[in-house]
């Protein structure tokens, strides 16, 4: 039986290899993705003009989610002051991600990869398929490469000194 808030067996690496190094080409410059307003967002907007922070998280309204982007939105004028874009990416429907915006206000778009579902988790080797929710990877992207990756575990918030660590490079 599947219990929520955890991977069934989160040790198994070959399930959902995170694979993405510093120095990789980002595997999917050209994808384009609705936020939570409907309006699509090409992802290679994101980082043109200056770095870009993607996190990648399971699932709206979640504890661990809603604390983890919580502390970013808190934080983000730190990230604004270092000329960092913030982004989040999930694999819920528009609907979901605007009700959760509206509920947390959150001051970054929240990216829809609902359909084709998990596409661009997927390609960032970031997409767990018996759940089918993109898994805990935060990536800080600069000129079609990968500067910064940090990856988490499903059931525990990424710390935000560690987001914030991203700014130091």
């Amino acid at each position: 039986m599947l219990q929520l808030g955890r991977y069934p067996d989160d040790d198994a690496e070959e399930r959902a290899p995170l694979n993405l190094e510093v120095g990789d080409a980002v595997p999917v410059p050209d994808a384009v993705l609705p936020d939570q307003h409907g309006e699509r967002v090409a992802l290679r907007e994101l980082w043109e003009q200056g770095p870009a922070l993607l996190v990648c998280v399971p699932a709206a309204f979640s504890t661990h989610c809603t604390a983890e982007l919580g502390a970013l939105a808190f934080e983000i004028d730190r990230f604004d002051a270092a000329g960092v874009q913030l982004a989040a990416l999930s694999c819920d429907p528009v609907p979901a991600l605007r009700a959760w915006a509206d509920d947390r206000v959150y001051p970054f778009p929240l990216l829809s990869d609902f359909w084709p579902h998990g596409a661009v988790a997927r390609a960032l080797g970031a997409f767990d398929e018996e759940l089918g929710v993109a898994r805990r990877l935060s990536l800080l992207v600069e000129d079609d490469r990968v500067r910064w990756v940090l990856r988490g575990v499903h059931d525990a918030p990424r710390p935000l000194a560690a987001h914030l660590a991203s700014l130091a490079g």
